[in-house]
């Protein structure tokens, strides 16, 4: 087995993209949507304060789950002979995301149409996520 190469600028640059385009995706194009699905409220002033103190160790952590997500993916993309990033990244979006999601997103006490909203609303960031990632680490190596 040969040694596979990975740019590591690429997988930091991901990592940092993903928190850029989700702070842009449940925020200002659907933020008001989410806040909905999770039963916040744009005027509960309060409650936003609470979920804004707990955040930052979340945005570390999801940093980091994010880091070696792309890391995996740049491996499994530069260890290919056969699909390129963007191409293996949607089949690993397809394959293993969306399941995954649909089932956290099934088994909830959600009305349906939350339901449903929910799903679109991480499936799409996911996929954006996904399609970024495979370009980034298709063309930058």
């Amino acid at each position: 087995m040969e040694n596979v190469t990975v740019n590591y600028w690429a997988i930091i640059t991901g990592a940092i993209l993903s928190m850029v385009i989700g702070a842009i995706w449940y925020g200002p194009l659907f933020g008001k949507r989410w806040l909905e699905i999770v039963g916040a409220t744009e005027l509960d002033l309060e409650a936003r304060k609470q979920m804004q103190k707990s955040a930052g160790p979340l945005y570390l952590v999801q940093f980091i789950l994010t880091l070696f997500q792309v890391l995996v993916l740049a491996h499994l993309i530069a260890d290919t002979r056969i699909a390129g990033g963007l191409e293996r990244s949607l089949w690993i979006w397809g394959a293993f995301v969306i399941p995954t999601l649909a089932g956290a997103v099934m088994w909830t006490n959600e009305a349906v149409r939350l339901k449903r909203a929910r799903f679109l609303i991480q499936g799409g960031y996911q996929l954006v996520m996904f399609i970024v990632f495979g370009l980034l680490l298709q063309f930058w190596k």
